[in-house]
């Protein structure tokens, strides 16, 4: 009876589909599929894993692009059956706002290759058994799902399944054809080139797209040139954030003219900078809209809009850091002074959106310039360089002294009582305006960041405009004064009053400069600081002497040409000696009794190997100049129910200190779509480098406990 049971089973086992039952997710059906019903000794079987999305929905390729999520697979197998990697169908471009994502907006079928023992015993049950993880995503959301998938074959012949025949032909069809054509790739600057001989004349080609494999080797969202010559292809676009790979592997898809479809081919490209990667005069250009990249035009106003949208907050919000407000309240207040004509009003508010505009046109056009020539160069960059922080902070010392009374200048924020609301003209407000830029740089406002991270994608024309728009929101304020009378007469009226009010304001000048003094103290060490604050003393005693002169109505200026060039001088030797050498690298890390999330210094490298242990990680992105990054540290990133919870979770902390000009996290901060910093980002352990949370720019300690339980939205 008993044996009679047992070939029962094995005739059910037998006459079973080779399949699992289809699996139902919110989003996503998935089921496993094998192209045998039995399986043979040492001969391996192919599986499928179909993965059909709802409408509207995409899952991703093994490279997701721009953000996503590849598709693994946990398999528990019989002692001595392997399993091989999955082999990914061509993909799709999937694009959303300025990202490109690779992946598949229909039914997608991934194959894996199943490798039995020697030896299997005849009729033999098979049970195979894997855990599937996605990442499905609409325009809007993106879901993680997961499913058990099991499966049970039988040892016998490994006779195909006619049943199966339609679906594995049709999914070996959708796989990239692997050729060994010699292609060499060449990274110059910024540029990626890929050069393919095809081996045939390349007649009629009218489409060509490249999916890279490797992460980081191209750019997702640039559109790809391509010429062609006789049997070659040349391929240009711009490189990616990993520029010293030494192979380059990926699917290049050709559409031929009138071929209903692209053919998709898998070839690896070896580096080679030294050969000629020049393209022939005569090579033809593909039309830029055929090649499967952006479309030219019309796809960068929403981007546009979004980051001018932003730029105008951020703007706004500026006029409200320490140092720029002084400057603000010490013209509006002059606006309100009695008698100004409304005329007048008009043309100082629009002197001073003059004098806002120009220099941050300056501003936007040297940071343009600097990355077309290949440099990697963020908002604020000119404060990486200690001796810029050093002049900026003697400007901070010398106008804060202005307002103190110690000295005047003919300028508008100048005078004293009622002379400080006298003094006025376009050429003091443009000025003024241009003041207001530079000692404005080194803050970040919110709204600004991916503002400003957008300009990284944008034609250089239309990043100058959101630079523009950053500007106007700067002057927003005192154009609204100029040319609301209403808001003029609601201005506390001018008075005896204004000398204190002026003299107040002077102290977040001078702590200004005092906090730009240690940030210089932080990249040149304790020595170099000590020579800047030498400088600042000597400045401080000519202006005084300066003052002295004026209160005594002597005159001043050989004082002033004293003060210049004693100055002059002493600042050359002095800023010399600090533009040296660094100091220690990693000095900048905050020490275990101010951090106590314990972080260590970023790279690379170090978060690679981190989440390829499955690791959590939180990533943040600092700068002693910055302010937004330093005030979010006290008050939230530096708590310690923040640092209770990172160690609760087991999450490793890293910090890249930007203080001073690292290329490597510059291109990690462009990847990310940050022109600066601050930047946060939390890796959960089943998150790729790709698919972080990116949290806002303004931290809450709510925020961060949130995030590592997992209660924030993630977008892949």
């Amino acid at each position: 009876m008993k044996r009679i049971l047992l070939l029962l089973a094995a005739l059910l086992v037998a006459a079973s589909p080779a399949q699992a039952n289809p699996v139902q997710r919110d989003h996503t059906t998935v089921e496993l599929v094998a192209e045998s019903q039995t399986i043979a000794a040492g001969r391996p079987v192919t599986l499928a894993l179909r993965l059909t999305p709802a409408a509207g929905w995409h899952t991703y390729w093994k490279n997701p692009g721009d953000s996503g999520l590849e598709t693994s697979l946990d398999w528990t197998l019989p002692a001595g059956f392997s399993a091989s990697d999955i082999a990914y169908p061509t993909p799709v471009r999937v694009p959303f706002g300025d990202l490109v994502n690779y992946g598949y907006k229909a039914d997608a079928t991934l194959l894996v290759t199943l490798t039995p023992p020697a030896t299997l015993a005849p009729g033999a049950a098979i049970p195979l058994r894997t855990k599937a993880s996605w990442l499905v995503c609409d325009d809007q959301q993106c879901v993680p799902e997961d499913a058990e998938l099991t499966l049970t074959l039988t040892a016998g012949d490994g006779a195909t399944d006619p049943a199966q025949a339609t679906l594995f032909a049709a999914a070996r069809a959708a796989m990239p054809l692997p050729v060994d054509w010699p292609a060499r790739f060449t990274v110059s600057g910024d540029q990626f080139r890929l050069t393919v001989p095809l081996g045939v004349a390349a007649k009629g080609i009218e489409q060509v797209y490249f999916f890279p494999l490797d992460d980081g080797a191209i750019t997702y969202a640039e559109s790809q040139d391509v010429v062609v010559d006789g049997d070659r292809l040349w391929l240009t676009t711009k490189a990616g954030y990993k520029t010293t790979l030494d192979r380059v592997s990926g699917v290049l898809t050709i559409k031929l003219a009138g071929a209903p479809k692209a053919n998709a081919y898998l070839l690896t490209a070896t580096r080679d900078d030294k050969a000629a990667s020049a393209v022939p005069a005569g090579a033809r250009p593909l039309s830029a809209n055929t090649q499967g990249g952006p479309p030219s035009g019309g796809s960068d106003v929403p981007l546009l809009l979004t980051a001018l949208g932003g730029a105008l907050l951020g703007g706004l919000l500026l006029n409200l850091m320490p140092c720029v407000f002084p400057i603000l309240s010490l013209k509006a207040l002059g606006l309100a002074r009695a008698g100004e004509s409304d005329a007048h009003a008009r043309v100082e508010a629009v002197a001073y959106t003059a004098g806002v505009l120009a220099t941050m046109a300056a501003l936007g056009g040297l940071l343009l310039a600097l990355r077309a020539g290949g440099d990697a160069v963020g908002w604020a960059f000119h404060l990486q360089d200690p001796r810029l922080v050093a002049l900026l902070a003697l400007l901070m010392t010398a106008i804060g002294l202005n307002l103190a009374g110690l000295f005047e200048i003919n300028l508008a924020i100048a005078g004293s009582g009622q002379r400080l609301v006298s003094q006025g003209g376009t050429q003091g407000a443009f000025w003024t305006g241009a003041l207001a830029v530079l000692v404005a740089t080194p803050c970040t406002a919110p709204f600004m960041a991916a503002s400003l991270g957008a300009t990284l994608t944008l034609p250089a024309s239309l990043s100058m405009l959101v630079y523009l728009g950053l500007g106007l929101g700067m002057a927003l304020p005192f154009l609204a004064i100029g040319f609301v009378p209403a808001l003029r007469r609601r201005l506390p009226r001018p008075g005896a009053w204004m000398d204190g009010f002026r003299r107040l304001l002077a102290f977040p000048m001078l702590s200004t400069a005092l906090w730009l003094f240690w940030v210089m103290g932080q990249q040149v060490g304790v020595d170099g600081m000590a020579l800047a604050l030498a400088l600042a003393l000597l400045t401080a005693l000519l202006l005084w002497s300066v003052g002295r002169a004026q209160t005594a109505h002597r005159p001043t200026r050989w004082r002033w040409i004293t003060t210049l060039v004693v100055v002059g001088l002493a600042g050359s030797a002095t800023l010399t000696r600090v533009g040296g050498d660094p100091a220690t690298p990693g000095a900048g890390l905050a020490t275990a009794s101010d951090n106590p999330l314990g972080a260590t210094a970023y790279s690379d490298a170090r978060l690679e190997a981190l989440l390829a242990a499955g690791t959590p990680t939180f990533v943040y992105f600092t700068a002693d100049w910055c302010v937004t990054c330093k005030v979010n540290e006290k008050v939230a990133l530096f708590r310690d129910d923040v640092a209770a919870t990172f160690r609760e979770a087991g999450v490793v902390t890293l910090e890249g200190d930007w203080t001073r000009r690292d290329a490597e996290i510059a291109a990690t901060l462009k990847r990310y779509g940050r022109d600066g910093v601050p930047l946060y980002l939390y890796f959960a352990p089943d998150r790729r480098r790709d698919a972080p949370v990116i949290l806002p720019q303004v931290l809450t300690v709510q925020t961060l406990i949130n995030v590592v339980r997992g209660q924030d939205v993630m977008r892949g």
